[in-house]
């Protein structure tokens, strides 16, 4: 299928992930046929579709949580073939889940560096622990009281921060986010499409997991449409419209262009998109 040029494919920047031709059954159940995705440096991409269509599916194939039946994965313009996500990260890919995988009885610091405490001697050096961990959130400009605070006690938008402050301390190259926003406040959803923004800066790339298109508009650079495991349609934001996504996820249209025909008219009520994020 054909790709709609984003701005750093344009100018011929090399993608930092390049997924091709990606199959998954699940026995009888094809998960994904023969799908591409392709992710650049510093870009912010949402993968959007109904349930079922594959996005997760895709996204734990990339990290090695699950393995490809066909395709080949490039990073940064090498062939990988990620068999766990250890190997995955040890490349630069992170994952943040929706449940963010945090350990609540423990504190800020020691969820920023679980499994991997910095030590001295034969005990953890804490006093590095924290102040790097510090030095984490300061980097995100995320608010937390303090690193000695336990997670359980933090808000979801906080909880969310660490998560991906604990990313962000495997000094990643790409970082995938599975839903962020489903459960949280609109004040920390602001926050957090604030965040994104701040690591696009830093160079990362992310990609978005979402059902809410006005997140993805608010900061997104590309939006990918998957329905019953195929690529159906790509899009630049600022060339497109959320009705016209709206249109892609529900009739499937697969043009060779990446265009398609156009698609039949939805009858749906869109919510307004997000006021687009300022990126200073």
């Amino acid at each position: 299928m054909g790709k709609v040029k984003g701005m750093s494919e344009s100018v011929g920047v090399a993608p930092i992930v390049d997924m091709r031709n990606i199959s998954k059954a699940f026995g009888a159940v094809q998960a994904l046929r023969d799908v591409d995705l392709r992710l650049y440096p510093g870009e912010i991409l949402g993968l959007v579709g109904d349930n079922s269509a594959g996005k997760s599916t895709l996204m734990k194939i990339m990290t090695g949580a699950y393995h490809r039946d066909s395709g080949e994965i490039l990073v940064a313009g090498g062939v990988t073939n990620f068999r766990s996500p250890h190997e995955s990260r040890a490349v630069g890919i992170e994952m943040i889940y929706q449940d963010f995988a945090l350990c609540g009885n423990m504190d800020v610091g020691q969820n920023i560096f679980l499994g991997r405490w910095p030590v001295k001697g034969w005990f953890v050096d804490r006093k590095k622990m924290y102040a790097e961990a510090d030095e984490v959130l300061k980097r995100l400009k995320v608010d937390v009281n303090s690193v000695h605070q336990r997670v359980e006690s933090l808000s979801g938008g906080r909880q969310q921060s660490v998560a991906i402050a604990r990313a962000i301390s495997f000094d990643p190259r790409v970082i995938i986010l599975d839903e962020p926003t489903a459960n949280l406040s609109v004040m920390a959803t602001q926050r957090l499409l604030e965040t994104m923004l701040e690591l696009k800066k830093h160079g990362v790339a992310q990609i978005i997991i979402s059902h809410r298109l006005q997140d993805i508009f608010a900061v997104g650079d590309r939006v990918m449409v998957l329905k019953r495991g195929e690529n159906v349609g790509e899009r630049v934001i600022k060339n497109t419209t959320e009705h016209e996504v709206l249109q892609i996820i529900v009739s499937g249209v697969k043009g060779k262009n990446g265009k398609g025909p156009p698609a039949p008219a939805v009858k749906a009520k869109v919510k307004p998109a997000a006021k687009r994020v300022a990126k200073k």
